[in-house]
């Protein structure tokens, strides 16, 4: 499988998973290949939840010494960067099918990915892909399409499970072994709104569309029969409007939701590959197959 054979497969894969019934033309803005030859063969790759200056410095060395074709990054870097506040307006069909009337969608989001526009824009955003440029090293970042599939696993695992306390979920999220490394650390999921005893109610999974959304749609998914969220993070500012709507809240985990989300992205990339890449972790990343 060549890098231009590899990313096709990240955007299709993405692709499957997405809850748009209409993506458009650029579906993930937020991810790329961000330099390399497309042509090049692909078997070894380094994996990390954030690939930056000094991960891209890290892969030289490893080319160097064992050998090296790709360094991939989940969050975004450079033009996929640029791209994280459109690739929000997925949100608007996550709200849809929870219950918001569509119009009101768009207008909350539409603020908050002008809030995040203005915070990417200042930015260097081009610093981790000129070192990649200058060393030569082949370079993606793969964030939409490896959190689509976050968000559908856990949706048809809760679907299946079908947890009957708010504590339920939080059992569940720890049969995976990506929150199990995470409670080994400190950092697994747990509970930061809401009794642990009472019903989940309607489940709303916030696991993809780039980032947190609009801090003022809460009071109306109530209204729409959502009780729980389950989320990677929430900012004080959001958790402060989620309290007053009354929401029971899990917090997944970021780094282990992503984990989860890049895991199951490969796995599919593999498969179709017909083999296994070799596979050097770091930031955060640890390769688990299923």
């Amino acid at each position: 499988m060549n890098l231009k054979e590899f990313f096709n497969c990240v955007i299709k894969f993405g692709l499957d998973r997405d809850v748009r019934k209409s993506p458009g033309k650029n579906p993930f803005p937020d991810s790329a290949l961000l330099y390399g030859n497309p042509d090049k063969v692909i078997k070894s790759i380094l994996v990390g939840i954030d690939i930056e200056v000094g991960e891209l410095v890290l892969a030289e060395h490893l080319r160097e010494r064992e050998g090296l074709d790709l360094a991939i990054s989940h969050h975004p870097e450079g033009i996929g960067l640029a791209g994280l506040p459109e690739v929000m307006r997925l949100q608007v069909d996550i709200l849809v099918k929870a219950g918001i009337n569509q119009e009101t969608a768009r207008e909350l989001l539409e603020e908050r990915i002008r809030e995040v526009e203005r915070r990417v824009i200042p930015g260097n955003i081009t610093r981790a892909v000129d070192v990649a440029r200058i060393l030569d090293m082949p370079f993606i970042c793969m964030h939409t399409p490896a959190d689509n599939h976050v968000a559908h696993f856990l949706g048809k695992l809760f679907e299946r499970k079908k947890p009957e306390k708010v504590k339920d979920i939080v059992e569940i999220l720890n049969t995976l072994p990506e929150y199990q490394d995470a409670q080994k650390g400190l950092v697994g999921p747990r509970i930061i709104l809401g009794n642990p005893n009472r019903e989940p109610g309607k489940i709303l999974m916030e696991m993809t569309g780039g980032t947190e959304g609009s801090k003022d749609v809460f009071d109306k998914l109530y209204k729409t029969g959502v009780r729980t969220l389950v989320s990677m993070h929430l900012s004080e500012e959001h958790l402060k409007k989620v309290k007053d709507a009354n929401l029971n809240v899990v917090i997944a985990g970021h780094i282990s939701s992503d984990n989860l989300g890049v895991n199951l992205l490969l796995d599919r990339i593999e498969k179709l590959a017909g083999y296994e890449f070799k596979t050097i972790c770091c930031s955060g990343f640890r390769r688990i197959r299923r």
